[in-house]
């Protein structure tokens, strides 16, 4: 394994066609790879910050194994790889870049990559976050089902659903998103956000879904204010926009949970959900990789 197996692309299309194949023959597991250049490709390449992202794929003989990417501020994403991979990604990505804040993967690929990073540059990583990709089986909808109905969002919800954005991204150890009226106009603009209301009208919860790409769709985000927990909210509006996204001809329905949340992993599973595989998020700091 040579680190020059591995190649930075900086263009979109290129990189799609290149990668698109690789990417396409396993949906679920590339779910984020495909949705993300998917967000790039309609909406720009400063969808996600303000540099623009960076691509790589890993090819031997003729043919795409492994793929990476990058929306600078966020962390490095990589498709699965073998420790060798990891470590010849490591010191090709060490050449051009020294500022990788961490990185997201399949748990074996991060934890080896985190480990290669920190050998050959002398960064420090620590893990971060352990998430778990589910796809839904059957759908089941979890009782008792609290009053109320769910609606898709439009223009008069942008305010509540830009503020709900900000405590989402706070809720799930963040900041308040920069980005929160950007991100709300996309979704508006494709009807990606279903609030649930409850009897009296009120927005008491949100569940979100990516547009199809090569099939599959992934439910993202779902946000219930703290004081409105505990009541149902969550998984009615959740089972709701699974049941939207089978019925506009998803193959697949994904979503990703974080591992250290039971009330909500044991929540996707009544709805029907299955595990298919357990992520990893590390944080790289200090060293040349800080």
């Amino acid at each position: 394994m040579h680190p020059g197996d591995w190649h930075r692309i900086d263009d979109l299309d290129l990189f799609l066609s290149r990668a698109g194949a690789f990417l396409h023959a396993q949906p679920a597991l590339h779910t984020v790879p495909l949705t993300v250049t998917e967000a790039i490709r309609t909406r720009g390449p400063h969808t996600y910050g303000d540099s623009a992202p960076v691509f790589g794929v890993l090819e031997r003989e003729g043919e795409v194994r492994a793929a990476y990417f990058r929306t600078p501020p966020f962390r490095l994403y990589l498709t699965r790889l073998t420790p060798e991979e990891a470590y010849a990604l490591a010191v090709h990505l060490a050449a051009v870049d020294h500022s990788l804040p961490g990185v997201t993967g399949e748990h074996a690929t991060a934890a080896a990559f985190a480990e290669a990073w920190q050998q050959y540059t002398g960064a420090t990583a620590g893990l971060h976050e352990r998430q778990r990709l589910y796809r839904l089986g059957t759908l089941t909808i979890p009782g008792p089902v609290p009053e109320g109905r769910p609606r898709v969002v439009g223009e008069r919800d942008r305010a509540q659903l830009v503020r709900w954005k900000d405590e989402f991204s706070v809720a799930v150890g963040g900041t308040a998103d920069s980005r929160a009226d950007e991100w709300a106009d996309s979704r508006i603009a494709y009807g990606g956000i279903t609030f649930w209301e409850d009897a009296d009208g009120s927005p008491v919860s949100m569940a979100g879904a990516t547009p199809m790409v090569a099939g599959q769709v992934r439910v993202a985000p779902v946000y219930t204010p703290s004081h409105l927990r505990g009541r149902g909210y969550a998984g009615a509006v959740t089972a709701e926009v699974s049941r939207a996204a089978l019925a506009s001809g998803a193959d697949e329905v994904l979503l990703f949970t974080d591992l250290a949340n039971p009330t909500s992993n044991a929540l996707y599973q009544r709805i029907g959900y299955r595990a298919v595989a357990d992520f990893a998020v590390y944080d790289f700091a200090d060293g040349a990789g800080s």
